[in-house]
């Protein structure tokens, strides 16, 4: 497995074409009334070729605003990418946006999520922050990730993902 911090001009939907963004979702975490609690929720997510062109804006926007997106390739295909927001932002200006990590259903497990996740943490903290904000999947399995991970609920909760994204799970990662 090699992996490296990617160019725009390398962004491209092609670029994703031996990737598999699937995820067969069961059980939640679902904050209700100050607890978190585990709910049965059932969808299947799986991204088509849309939601992979509305990707690669994304990603090329990180990169044209000071952001940075890494890759993971295995045989030259890419199999994971993470991307960090440029401008730290927060009350006390401490946080950069993990803006996204996801490992292709192929790979899970191998030790990609991880090392995309180490490779952000270290961009962040080179790039002033001391933390990573996330807001993340609240499926069990994305959730039991973030806290392998050492990731804890956020202190303070960024508006925007959360009305953006009013089920994921805030979470922050201390940068040491």
């Amino acid at each position: 497995m090699e992996w490296k911090k990617l160019k725009e001009e390398e962004i491209e939907v092609s670029l994703f074409d031996h990737f598999e963004r699937y995820q067969n979702v069961t059980k939640c975490w679902r904050k209700i009334e100050g607890e978190w609690v585990i709910k049965d929720i059932a969808f299947l997510e799986q991204w088509g070729e849309e939601d992979y062109k509305i990707l690669v804006s994304c990603l090329k926007n990180t990169v044209l605003t000071g952001g940075v997106v890494f890759g993971t390739f295995t045989d030259g295909c890419l199999k994971g990418f993470a991307s960090v927001e440029g401008g730290i932002f927060g009350r006390d200006k401490e946080y950069l946006d993990l803006s996204s990590i996801h490992v292709s259903f192929d790979q899970r497990g191998s030790g990609v999520g991880k090392l995309l996740f180490r490779l952000c943490a270290d961009w962040a903290r080179e790039h002033g922050a001391k933390k990573l904000y996330i807001s993340a999947h609240s499926a069990v399995e994305s959730q039991a990730f973030y806290k392998a991970m050492g990731c804890r609920e956020a202190i303070e909760y960024n508006k925007e993902h959360v009305e953006k994204e009013p089920c994921d799970c805030q979470l922050e990662f201390v940068l040491s």
